[in-house]
């Protein structure tokens, strides 16, 4: 499985998902800035967490428009796996690979701590290597991590099982618990905890470990 890492202006966790992945994948990870307007020939994007842009306007909004967010978007559309971490969620849900938008935490309060996260949903590239219903302690970082969508969007998200993680100990007041999201073909993946600070117990856990093992058996 080939991989590369997307760096905006304000990214802060670009070097961690690529470290996270290169122990998986035990290759490099290629690292593409936001100017760029192709990505190279790889299976899966990672969206990283931070600050893109500043924030300025809404989370995520001036990185959704981005030159490389269009070769994204025809990777995802090809097939390719895309997954966003935090900030990357929110530029993903910008972009319109993802349904709904995240807002400010329901206490307007930076939320920074281990929570709980169950899998809600197998089927998919991502959550394959969990046993459905496992409990998870992933870290959070975020003051806009409170996700909204319509009821109709809502009511198509749990017919089509694409709630990928539900927080059992919800900080920032998302709909149903919502933690994580799949795009309608599956091989897209937002999600507001860090998977990649949690791949090894030194780092307090190693629960986030299985997600890219999982991509890597999926995509390799």
């Amino acid at each position: 499985m080939r991989a590369a890492v997307v760096t905006f202006p304000g990214s802060n966790c670009d070097r961690d998902l690529a470290v996270a992945l290169e122990a998986v994948l035990q290759r490099p990870v290629a690292r593409v800035w936001h100017g760029d307007s192709e990505l190279p020939p790889v299976d899966l994007v990672g969206i990283p967490g931070g600050f893109a842009y500043g924030d300025y306007l809404r989370c995520g909004a001036i990185a959704a428009r981005s030159p490389i967010m269009a070769a994204v978007a025809r990777h995802a559309e090809a097939g390719g796996a895309v997954i966003g971490v935090c900030n990357g969620f929110q530029v993903l849900t910008e972009a319109g690979l993802l349904p709904g938008a995240l807002i400010r935490n329901a206490g307007l309060r930076f939320v920074c701590r281990h929570v709980r996260v169950a899998v809600a949903a197998r089927r998919n590239p991502f959550t394959d290597g969990y046993d459905e219903g496992a409990v998870l302690s992933l870290p959070v970082a975020h003051h806009d991590g409170n996700y909204v969508i319509d009821e109709a969007g809502l009511a198509r998200l749990e017919a089509e099982d694409r709630i990928a993680f539900r927080y059992l100990d919800n900080p920032n007041g998302s709909t149903r618990d919502i933690a994580g999201v799949l795009s309608a073909n599956r091989r897209v993946l937002g999600l507001m905890p860090h998977p990649e600070r949690a791949i090894e117990p030194a780092l307090g856990s190693a629960d986030g470990r299985p997600l890219f093992t999982s991509l890597l058996a999926a995509l390799a």
